[in-house]
């Protein structure tokens, strides 16, 4: 059984394909249209299906889409049109489908209506070049069953039906869904129970994007910069954004309207200097956010009665948040989807309906709808390499047409490890791409934590702000060497999503991998699935004695990370870097003197 998962609601567009309940891939639409987040300059950023995603897993796999058994959509519009106005899924869809009537809806009726034509838009609206890919199907015969998933279900099956855990609670926390912005549940026994959800205008994410806005960046998109500038100042707001918040039973809470202006003053304009109260108000948002997330974790898990936590939602990629969670103790392990923002939704819903379709149950069953019955997992995300991979044949072929000159290695990992020993930069090129907003070694700019000045080398080559830290990378089993606490999570954060301390006297020898408050934001690699990153970062080790690498995305300003050859050589060239270690292959500035 085929099941092709999309999301195309708000931004960060996606697509994933699940066979027979495993997941065979999945990727982001910007990593091929190169267009960050999707966002276009229109009302709504997702004008289209992920097209591109789409054509990529379904080649992956060696299928069309007319082999797909069931297309999974993230969101469904009968949740915001109503009942009443909702249409029913069969295609053709009339183009009057979305027609709101005299209902007063709170979207925007275009939007209303790109969603409930969705099914048509693939069936009929795939572009020229995608033809051959997505053959076979037509508007008024498609061969799948078209299922539009709540979009809240999505993170929520996101996280539940991809972590590590057979029986634990559920939290997703982001933005806003169809009206939903908190949601809370339980997995067990290959059962899904809700335990309640916050709506509408309610929500901790909007919260974190008003701050993001008021503090000059870009909402949906930089609300990381905003935690990373927290971490620079005094939570003196604090008590105020408190106040507005009100937490009540059952996990639900309220939040009053926050005047910003009238806490810390004028919002700040993009690029401008930034103030005192400018940090103080993102300490205190954050110190706000982090507090408000344990009292509602210590309901959940009172009335949930699991020890184990999944998270997903744009809010759980907060890792200072998570790290503050997981260190009080309420949960015996945390688990983040490391695509736990909007993109992580079209896998949410391949999810969810692959392991109800191989229960064997119709999706509109009322008890089924009930119990939320699921088949036995055949599959958890033990890693996020699910994009495309680029094999040494099609990479040399690439280098020889635009004329580089390079060499192939015979010792990759001891070659690169070399340069970087010598604090050069490089752009790490190698396998399947990851899903999700992080660089994880296999789309990743490297550098060496020994220098101190590398932290501002860094963001100068980015041109990215100077407040802005980078994320050391470390093998597994030598995390409890360098940073604390190590035994949690049992020694895991492949995904980078949770900060830890520096361990007693590892900031003097890795000075660029924390930031100013002496944390870092750690990636543990393990040797069977990254083992060319783990073999580089064991050879460095072996160099300085020192087996730590500074990792940040393999990108430039306002592009998303690079997806193919063709991109990672046009960033190469287009910013400071040293060298490129694509495939089996290093490219070197050859009017470059090493650095000092």
């Amino acid at each position: 059984m085929i099941t092709l998962g999309l999301n195309a609601a708000f931004h960060d567009s996606s697509a994933a394909l699940v066979v027979d309940g495993v997941v065979v891939a999945a990727a982001e639409e910007e990593r091929f249209t190169r267009i960050k987040h999707g966002k276009r300059p229109v009302p709504f950023s997702a004008w289209e299906l992920p097209f591109n995603a789409i054509d990529f897993c379904l080649q992956q796999a060696g299928v069309t889409l007319a082999d797909v058994d069931h297309v999974a959509y993230s969101y469904d519009p009968k949740t915001f049109l109503g009942e009443r106005h909702a249409p029913t899924i069969t295609l053709p869809l009339e183009p009057s489908a979305a027609d709101h009537g005299d209902w007063e809806s709170p979207w925007d009726p275009l939007f209303a209506a790109y969603i409930v034509n969705a099914p048509r838009q693939l069936a009929d609206g795939w572009p020229h070049h995608l033809r051959k890919r997505l053959s076979g199907v037509k508007a008024t015969s498609a061969p799948y069953r078209w299922h539009f998933v709540n979009h809240h279900t999505c993170h929520q099956a996101s996280a539940f039906l991809a972590a590590p855990y057979p029986r634990c609670a559920v939290m997703t926390l982001d933005g806003r869904g169809e009206h939903a912005t908190t949601t809370y549940g339980r997995h067990r026994d290959s059962r899904y129970e809700p335990m309640g959800e916050v709506l509408m205008p309610h929500s901790l994410g909007m919260l974190y994007e008003q701050m993001t806005t008021h503090l000059g960046f870009l909402h949906s998109s930089d609300e990381y910069k905003v935690m990373a500038l927290a971490a620079l100042g005094t939570p003196r707001f604090a008590r105020r954004l408190r106040d507005a918040i009100h937490i009540g039973a059952d996990g639900q809470y309220t939040i009053d309207p926050i005047d910003l202006t009238a806490i810390a003053g004028p919002a700040r304009e993009p690029g401008s200097q930034m103030a005192e109260a400018h940090l103080d108000l993102a300490a205190s948002l954050q110190d706000v956010l982090e507090s408000v997330v344990i009292e509602l974790c210590a309901w959940l898990r009172e009335a949930s009665g699991e020890r184990y936590l999944a998270m997903a939602g744009g809010v759980a990629l907060n890792c200072v948040m998570n790290a503050r969670l997981r260190d009080s103790g309420i949960f015996d392990g945390i688990w983040v989807q490391p695509a736990a923002g909007d993109a992580g939704t079209g896998l949410g819903a391949a999810l969810w309906v692959d392991a109800r379709e191989r229960r064997g149950l119709a999706p509109t069953d009322a008890k089924e709808q009930a119990v939320n019955t699921f088949a036995p997992r055949r599959w958890q995300m033990d890693h996020p390499y699910l994009g495309p991979a680029y094999g040494d044949d099609e990479i040399e072929q690439l280098l020889k047409w635009a004329k580089l000159p390079y060499r192939r290695c015979e010792d990759l990992a001891a070659e690169t490890a070399e340069l970087l020993a010598a604090n050069r930069i490089v752009g790490w090129f190698q396998g399947r791409m990851e899903f999700g907003p992080r660089s994880l070694g296999a789309r990743s700019i490297l550098a060496s934590p020994i220098d101190p000045a590398m932290q501002a080398r860094l963001n100068e080559l980015k041109d990215r702000e100077d407040f802005r830290p980078v994320a050391p990378a470390v093998p597994e089993e030598e995390l409890g060497n360098w940073f604390r606490p190590a035994e949690a999570n049992g020694g895991q954060s492949p995904f980078m999503l949770f900060i830890y301390d520096l361990a007693p006297g590892a900031a003097e020898r890795i000075p660029s991998a924390c930031h100013t408050d002496r944390t870092a934001r750690v990636q543990t690699v393990n040797r069977d699935t990254n083992p060319r990153f783990h073999a580089l970062l064991k050879a460095f080790g072996k160099k300085t004695g020192v087996p730590v690498l500074v990792n940040t995305s393999f990108n430039v300003r306002g592009e998303p990370i690079v997806c193919s050859p063709k991109a990672a050589i046009e960033a190469f060239f287009s910013t400071p870097l040293d060298a490129l270690s694509i495939g089996s292959f290093l490219v070197e500035k050859p009017s470059l003197q090493p650095s000092t």
